[in-house]
């Protein structure tokens, strides 16, 4: 039961997820990193199944990174999301990906800032300022939507992680127990903690 949720603030984007790993009703282990980084400023954050999540993950990273050594040139957030919903488009067809995603990350100069994408196995790509997937999102995305705005400070987007994974545990019967938050801003990827 993955559940991943992220929101945008004002020069910062956090994301949060569930640390299990479960294969049908077993759980395999509780510190799985789903958040995963692309480079040193952007991060998917990756539900699904195991195998698919993995391997989707390795591939588009490869790829980031091939296109940048080729290049000398490092892909902006929206590239990176267009290209990875441009590779689900093309699976889907051939041999569908089971997974869903959230890619967060931050990009230097004009134009630039925090920016987070939702992007599901069907391909569907969003810019959003607050989303989430899985089960858990039924019962935060709404709280989030009372208490975004746009100048959200990092203490405030961490309270409201705080309140959403407290409203997850309490509700949702297959809650996992742990949950990893980590922020993208323009000092690059940190890991806040567990709740």
């Amino acid at each position: 039961m993955d559940f991943l949720c992220g929101l945008r603030g004002k020069d910062f984007v956090m994301v949060c997820s569930d640390t299990s790993a479960v294969q049908s009703v077993v759980t395999m282990k509780q510190d799985e990193d789903k958040l995963v980084p692309v480079d040193s400023h952007k991060l998917f954050a990756l539900s699904g199944e195991a195998g698919d999540r993995v391997n989707f993950s390795e591939y588009i990273i490869a790829n980031v990174r091939l296109y940048a050594l080729r290049n000398d040139a490092k892909l902006s957030t929206k590239a990176v999301a267009n290209f990875t919903r441009n590779e689900l488009a093309t699976a889907l067809r051939k041999s569908p990906y089971s997974t869903n995603l959230l890619m967060a990350g931050y990009d230097d100069g004009e134009g630039g800032g925090p920016s987070l994408y939702w992007c599901d196995y069907l391909a569907t790509l969003h810019h959003m300022n607050i989303c989430g997937t899985g089960y858990g999102s039924y019962f935060v995305l709404s709280m989030f939507d009372k208490l975004w705005h746009p100048n959200v400070t990092e203490a405030e987007a961490f309270e409201m992680m705080r309140k959403g994974v407290e409203e997850v545990k309490s509700r949702l019967v297959v809650a996992p127990p742990k949950y990893l938050v980590k922020v993208i801003d323009s000092k690059g990827i940190r890991t806040l903690g567990e709740l």
